[in-house]
């Protein structure tokens, strides 16, 4: 199995900055992407990234803002957020793939282990 753990979320102002962390362990995963969902909406994709990292998705809202990334040594992956939106408030959740190829990634289907989620709020 794989336990995937999410931290670094907290309370932070308008145009400030934050950075999640998603540690995995267990066997093995691949793909993985941050999703995020807000009181009374859907679960949405925020960013995806490729076992080698060399394939990266974002979401249109946060492109330019958001970085994702990963250490694979660490068995880690990131989302560096900057200039941070009330609207960006929402619990955010990493998700990873078991299996090497993936054809969306901003599916949630696509994933098969998902993080409990880390809680980020943006005041204005």
């Amino acid at each position: 199995q794989v336990q995937l753990v999410e931290s670094g979320g907290g309370l932070v102002q308008a145009g400030g900055s934050l950075r999640l962390s998603c540690a995995a362990s267990g066997r093995t995963t691949y793909a993985m992407g941050w999703f995020r969902q807000a009181p009374g909406k859907e679960r949405e994709v925020v960013a995806a990234i490729s076992w080698t990292g060399g394939s990266t998705y974002y979401a249109d809202s946060v492109k330019g803002r958001f970085t994702i990334s990963r250490d694979n040594a660490k068995n880690t992956m990131y989302l560096q957020m900057r200039s941070l939106k009330p609207e960006n408030t929402a619990v955010y959740s990493c998700a990873a793939r078991r299996y090497y190829s993936i054809s969306d990634y901003a599916a949630p289907g696509e994933y098969d282990y998902w993080g409990q989620g880390t809680q980020v709020t943006v005041s204005s």
